[in-house]
Order: C-alpha cells, then structure tokens, then sequence
C-alpha cells in the first residue's frame, strides 16, 4: 500500500471533514452528554485557517488520491518559570485513519511522520490526550510508545 503524507491543502477538505465527522460519531456514541451527534469540531472556514497556520500543521496521508487518515498538530511553548523548565511541545489534538482503512498501518505512519517533523523542529516532546471511552485509541497510542503524562479525572453533577 503506497500511502503518501504531506501537509493538508484546500483540496483535501471534504476528506478531512469526512474523518472529522467519524471522530464525531466514535465520541457521540460514548459520550452523549458532551458531544452531538451529527457535527464535527471545525467549520470548512476554520479548517482552511488551521491547514494555512505554520504552528497549526495537519498532516493527511493519501491514498489513490483519497484522504484516508489526518493528524491534527499545535505548537505550544511553555516558559520557564519557578519549578517548570522551558520546553517546546508538539500536542497532537486529533488523529484519525478513515474506518475503512484501519489495521493497514496508516496511523502508524502518521504518527511517525509527526515524530519526525517534531525531531526536525527541535521539540523537546509530543503529547496528545485521548478520551476513556477510546480504548482502542488509547491502545493504540501505548503500542506505539507512548505513556501517560497526567490523567483528566471527573465527577458528573
């Protein structure tokens, strides 16, 4: 499987947008008392803004010419401080393969794309938060080397 990942353009909104509302569904399911069915994160507005945006990169990986999978990217920098050293962070805020493309590696070859670009840029670390209710996510993320950093925890009301 030939797969090629580069930076998103303008065309690849409405493949972009497909996975976004895959995302959607995967956490509407789990979530119904925060997320809504039948929406996704961005408006095609807010997407173009955020594929223009250098310390706001997404990455798509390609497939006969097909969105099959995107890594959403932020730049944050934390600055020095009393107790905390400064450091340059890669947050990974979304990761998505399409359904009908899993098990084929293409995440794998997202994330280690997004681990170069990091390595290239000098960030000090890459992070990322994945929701409870995603446990093949999260499974996903532990077999690709990544540990937990700090846990959300939560008490509905």
């Amino acid at each position: 499987m030939n797969i090629e990942i580069r930076k998103a353009k303008a065309k690849d909104l409405s493949g972009v947008n497909n996975l976004l509302h895959q995302v959607l569904e995967v956490h509407a399911k789990g979530r119904p008392d925060i997320f809504k069915a039948g929406t996704k994160k961005y408006t095609d507005e807010q997407l173009l803004d955020i594929f223009q945006n250098e310390e706001t990169p997404v990455f798509v990986a390609i497939y006969n010419e097909n969105v099959v999978g995107y890594c959403f990217c932020i730049y944050q920098k934390t600055e020095e401080n009393e107790n905390m050293y400064a450091m340059n962070t890669l947050y990974i805020d979304d990761l998505c393969v399409d359904e009908n493309y899993r098990g084929m590696h293409i995440g794998t070859e997202l994330y280690n794309h997004v681990l170069k670009h990091a390595k290239d840029n000098h960030f000090y670390n890459v992070t990322l938060n994945v929701w409870a209710l995603n446990e093949s996510a999260y499974k996903f993320y532990q077999k690709l080397g990544l540990v937990p950093l700090k846990t959300t925890m939560e008490k509905i009301l």
